[in-house]
């Protein structure tokens, strides 16, 4: 596909004015530092308004030019892959516009960066509780567009759950505005689901209304170790249990990943010793510090003694606290067993240990000096999969490995995507989590929103031609 004319991107820079539109090493420079492949754009667009996004996609629109909305650029599915295309940068439009401690919202703008916003909410005394590895680069809106998860899922849910109401702008430039304030609003279709999940396929989110929740009191952490997988389960069923609806992370590391995030040149330090199958950082957020970490303290205590856990330590302190946190969120180490590939799967519980297990048999019988790193937000069904010293990084090496991953997940009705989207490296699975019809009802809907196929082509569905469109 030739990219955009000169004539477009004169109009686009009339248009939105100085500053606006990157091109060259300018643009070039924006794509780096992502966290998967962006491509060289042939411009950066930077909208300061929704009407400029609004403008953008009419011009975009009348010349049949894709544009790829670009958030925080940490994705790990190459769903920013803009190579030769217009990239849509929200980074301008980063400002919180109301946070509402009293009715429980906050209206934001789609390029704030998730730990500005929390930090912002945190200050005026509530919580927007999603929180993940890189919450110090992506956006609001890229949280939204690709429904993130993170490690609080289990108490407060994923994205999808936070989200009240949106303005996003469609293909054609049209705006939609849903900024709703009221968590039950069961006037027709909810519109802003099209929105979130969908990966800049159906429109540009600008505008955001969030859920805020009460800021916690209480903050409790420890790491324990676990001897069986059968053992973890129980665990977690234990502390929701006993700790009454305040458990807020349920975060298992297997022990090679575990070694590997506290072993030098990383910095961390195990808070355990090493030896143990499976390591836990559990966390409990309530509403008064002495009562809820005697109540904290006594369930761990009953796990000991019952078997569940073998062995732990509890945070005495914040710095304790953020010691054992460094190390779930250091997975930049998983970087020296290069080679890797990352897979972010879903799947459950119960079909986990024998899940890994298939995936070790099959790495092995390929790549016998293979390491397996894996992780995750076992609560909700959540792992990270990063098999690692594979013999070389390239398109049919991965293929072979996500044979491996992936058909060990697809017998047992897993999901090739948890938390981090299908972009372009998933999408020839998508059909192996998701039935015929219901990706048939998802081109539907495509075609419907943008019918000349210019919003982020490509990513999460095949592209479908204008005129195959026409036909049918």
């Amino acid at each position: 596909m030739a990219g955009p004319t000169d004539d477009l991107i004169a109009k686009l820079k009339a248009a939105l004015g100085p500053g606006s539109v990157l091109e060259g090493a300018e643009a070039a420079e924006k794509a780096q530092g992502g966290w998967s492949r962006l491509g060289t754009p042939r411009a950066v667009l930077r909208p300061a308004s929704t009407a400029d996004v609004s403008t953008i996609l009419k011009l975009c629109h009348a010349a049949g030019e894709p544009v790829v909305p670009w958030g925080g650029k940490t994705g790990l599915v190459e769903g920013g892959e803009a190579d030769g295309h217009l990239a849509l940068s929200l980074e301008r439009m980063n400002r919180i516009e109301e946070i509402d401690v009293a009715g429980g919202t906050a209206t934001v703008q789609a390029g704030c960066v998730l730990q500005s916003f929390c930090e912002a909410v945190d200050a005026k005394g509530a919580l927007f509780p999603l929180d993940l590895g890189a919450r110090g680069s992506a956006t609001i809106g890229g949280n939204i567009s690709t429904n993130a998860g993170g490690n609080r899922v289990i108490r407060y849910g994923m994205m999808r759950d936070m989200v009240l109401g949106l303005e996003a702008v469609l293909a054609d430039g049209t705006v939609m505005s849903s900024l709703n304030h009221l968590i039950k609003n069961n006037a027709g279709y909810d519109l802003k689901q099209l929105f979130i999940g969908s990966e800049g396929t159906l429109g540009v989110v600008t505008r955001a209304v969030l859920r805020l929740r009460p800021k916690p009191m209480s903050q409790d952490t420890a790491f324990v170790s676990v001897e069986s997988f059968e053992q973890l389960p129980k665990f977690l069923r234990h502390m929701e249990r006993a700790l009454g609806g305040t458990l807020s992370a349920f975060e298992v590391m297997w022990a090679d990943f575990y070694k590997l995030v506290t072993s030098e040149p990383a910095k961390g330090k195990p808070p355990l010793p090493y030896g143990h199958p499976y390591y836990v950082l559990v966390e409990s957020m309530g509403g008064d510090q002495a009562e809820d970490s005697a109540r904290f303290e006594k369930a761990l205590m009953a796990a000991l003694e019952t078997g569940e856990v073998s062995d732990a330590v509890i945070a005495k302190n914040q710095d304790e606290r953020s010691q054992m946190w460094a190390l779930r969120d250091d997975v930049g180490q998983v970087g020296r067993n290069w080679p890797i590939f990352t897979f972010d799967v879903s799947l459950k519980i119960a079909d986990m240990d024998g899940y890994i297990a298939e995936v070790r048999e099959g790495l092995k019988a390929k790549w016998p000096q293979h390491t397996l790193m894996v992780f995750g937000h076992l609560g909700d069904g959540n792992l990270h999969v990063i098999p690692g010293t594979i013999s070389e990084h390239t398109p049919e090496s991965r293929k072979a490995v996500e044979a491996v991953v992936y058909g060990a997940l697809r017998k047992r009705g897993g999901s090739v995507s948890a938390e981090h989207g299908i972009g372009l490296e998933k999408r020839p699975y998508l059909g192996w989590s998701r039935s015929p019809e219901e990706v048939a009802l998802m081109q539907t809907l495509k075609a419907a929103l943008d019918p000349k196929g210019i919003l982020n082509p490509g990513k999460v569905l095949e592209p479908v031609a204008p005129h195959a469109r026409a036909a049918e």
